[in-house]
């Protein structure tokens, strides 16, 4: 408790020293629990900057929401833009740069604060183009600066009694579903979405990701909810899915795509070594 204690005093010295602020706000506990500490510190000096996208679920969108409301937020809904730009929409190896940079672009149309965001230490260990959006746009990551990781921003998130972000399992984007190489659609997105959902109700699963890959559709699940995971509700929920992908157009293509189960991996439709880097 006493090193979470620490940890807050040096994100609220690092801000206080902050003219004003915008706050790059997806919905997650990192960035959300940012906020947090920088509208109570800064007040109105600082701005919440949310991109309302297809690649953003709709639930985290609300969530942005009603934390503005309760915290008292100063907030701005934007679209990023990302969609237009077609290196993006092509999905390459690299295409967290182009999300990030036009999300701070647009960011920057909005304002002239310093840039805050949510990355934390071990976001460090990744291979994480959008990084290097970052370093261009100069934004700042007072995690980073302030020697936290995402088990310490838990940790503060509980101490501040912000116990339903705290407990939010880890969601990357929903693009990040889609097979390195495979065009990002908003239709695809959506489906993406709306699978994790009744997944996650079918399962009570503390870990979903459904993965568009080029031979099917993957809905992995953490080891304990997979292992539960019966026989005959696995073909049920399998066909329920293809039945959900030939609503949504979801392999029209190449006909109706097979579903499976399989275990969780971090970031398994990121294909970076077919890529060659």
């Amino acid at each position: 408790m006493r090193e979470t204690r620490l940890a807050i005093a040096r994100l609220k010295q690092l801000i206080v020293g902050l003219e004003d602020a915008a706050v790059a706000v997806s919905g997650g506990v990192d960035s959300m629990t940012l906020a947090v500490i920088a509208g109570r510190v800064l007040g109105r000096r600082a701005r919440m900057i949310h991109a309302v996208s297809p690649a953003v679920p709709p639930q985290a969108t609300e969530r942005v929401r009603r934390y503005a409301e309760a915290e008292n937020w100063s907030l701005a809904l934007l679209d990023a833009g990302e969609f237009e730009d077609q290196r993006y929409r092509a999905n390459p190896v690299d295409r967290c740069f182009y999300c990030k940079h036009s999300l701070y672009t647009a960011i920057r149309g909005e304002t002239a604060a310093v840039i805050l965001s949510g990355t934390n230490m071990v976001d460090l260990e990744d291979f994480r183009p959008g990084l290097e959006a970052a370093r261009q746009h100069e934004v700042r990551h007072p995690y980073v600066e302030a020697g936290i990781d995402k088990s310490g921003v838990r940790a503060i998130a509980r101490a501040l009694e912000l116990d339903d972000l705290a407990d939010l399992p880890a969601a990357p984007c929903l693009s990040s579903r889609i097979e390195t190489g495979i065009r990002i659609e908003a239709d695809s997105l959506a489906f993406i979405n709306r699978v994790e959902l009744r997944i996650q109700d079918a399962t009570a699963a503390s870990v979903v990701r459904c993965r568009v890959r080029a031979d099917g559709i993957e809905i992995e699940l953490d080891a304990a909810s997979l292992l539960r995971l019966g026989s005959e509700s696995r073909a049920a929920l399998e066909r329920e899915v293809a039945a959900m992908a030939g609503e949504w157009g979801i392999g029209e293509k190449r006909g109706s795509p097979s579903v499976r189960f399989a275990p969780y991996r971090q970031g398994s439709a990121f294909l970076r070594a077919e890529s060659g880097i």
